[in-house]
């Protein structure tokens, strides 16, 4: 049993944390953006930002619908959703301990 189940909780916690860094990529390249480092009229650039905005976008969504703006345009949903793929990946860790 633990052939199979070992694995499966490595790669679900791998998976785990590339959604945290394209969390924290699209956060910063909204910073970017915003702040015009980032030229967007690059296809090439504009390409990348647009996946990662869609990846990143489909994990927040739910949340985003759920949480509210604070103080006008502040977005607290990447936080929120880093916190749990954290705690996720921690118990990941604690099963793979007792394993």
């Amino acid at each position: 049993m633990d052939i199979l189940v070992v694995p499966i909780l490595l790669l679900v916690k791998a998976i785990v944390g590339m959604a945290v860094v394209v969390v924290v990529a699209d956060v910063l390249i909204g910073w970017l953006v915003a702040a015009n480092v980032i030229n967007v009229n690059n296809h090439f650039v504009y390409s990348i930002i647009n996946a990662i905005s869609i990846l990143s976008e489909f994990m927040l969504g739910h949340i985003k619908r759920r949480v509210p703006t604070i103080i006008g345009t502040i977005d607290i949903s990447p936080v929120i959703l880093i916190l749990f793929l954290t705690f996720f990946e921690n118990v990941i860790n604690r099963v793979l301990i007792k394993l």
